[in-house]
């Protein structure tokens, strides 16, 4: 696991801080990412902030202080964007961000922009760039970030080290989050920085297994549905997620869901009073 509370740094402008916050569905803890030309002693910019817990909003300022200028989130889901606000208070610096849709779920409550971001949108810190990619799917506010002096993409939730996130509808969509990974494509990276767990190597590689992956699952979700004929959604998640931990099928089931939806969409299974079956 990723040492929490130390400076690491990745590439010649960004360095990373983990959060004290482990857990099954945060891995080593959540990556703050800080973009700077000199870490000791230059303007900082935070890249998801994390949770607010107080000894890793001490951390923060106690490593940068009012050196933070600028605060940048991916989405705001607890684990990613609360410390904002605190540091923000505490440093006077600006953040950027987009507001959730009011049918999110998970979200920091806390959270205010004084910038919303726009896709493609160039921003500049102290001379370094970096490009905010809209990438809906894990949720629909969910940004990318590459930072141009390294070709890193930071990737928040979109991507993960060492499992696949969860899509958690109705603003989690399947078919977003499928044409987003094949978004980030069309930008020049050499690796991600994922908003759990060390640098990822091989992009593109990545993309196209995480692609395949979600595909055969679906492919998992018809064949278990066509067998079983009717099925409401506890029921059929134990079939189709045979290969996860039962403890984590809850979540599992919210990914299920988006399959589901973006299955109905697309005229292949209907739901009638919350049961799926297979349309002919």
């Amino acid at each position: 696991m990723l040492a929490s509370g130390e400076y690491v740094q990745l590439g010649s402008s960004l360095g990373r801080v983990v959060a004290p916050n482990p857990g099954p569905m945060t891995g080593s803890g959540t990556n703050t990412y800080v973009l700077t030309r000199d870490w000791k002693n230059a303007p900082v910019t935070l890249i998801d902030p994390g949770p607010a817990i107080d000894q890793h909003v001490d951390t923060l300022l106690e490593m940068f202080g009012e050196r933070i200028e600028s605060i940048v989130v991916t989405h705001t889901h607890s684990d990613h964007s609360p410390a904002a606000a605190p540091l923000a208070l505490a440093t006077g610096a600006k953040i950027y961000g987009a507001t959730p849709a009011p049918d999110a779920a998970y979200q920091d409550a806390t959270f205010r922009a004084d910038f919303e971001l726009s896709d493609d949108q160039r921003l500049e810190f102290d001379g370094v760039g970096l490009r905010a990619i809209h990438t809906p799917g894990h949720v629909n506010n969910h940004y990318c970030f590459l930072v141009e002096d390294d070709g890193i993409v930071l990737t928040g939730d979109h991507l993960m080290n060492g499992s696949t996130v969860v899509i958690i509808p109705p603003a989690g969509v399947m078919k977003d989050y499928i044409e987003s990974l094949e978004k980030i494509k069309n930008y020049p990276v050499k690796q991600f920085g994922p908003g759990h767990g060390d640098l990822m190597d091989h992009p593109v590689e990545i993309i196209d297994w995480t692609i395949q992956h979600r595909l055969s699952r679906e492919q998992k979700v018809i064949e278990k549905l066509t067998e079983i004929g009717r099925a409401s959604l506890e029921e059929l998640t134990p079939p189709v997620y045979d290969d996860v931990d039962p403890s984590l099928h809850f979540m599992a089931s919210m990914s299920l869901w988006a399959h589901l939806i973006k299955l109905e969409t697309e005229g292949r299974v209907a739901n009638s009073n919350d049961v799926w079956h297979m349309l002919s």
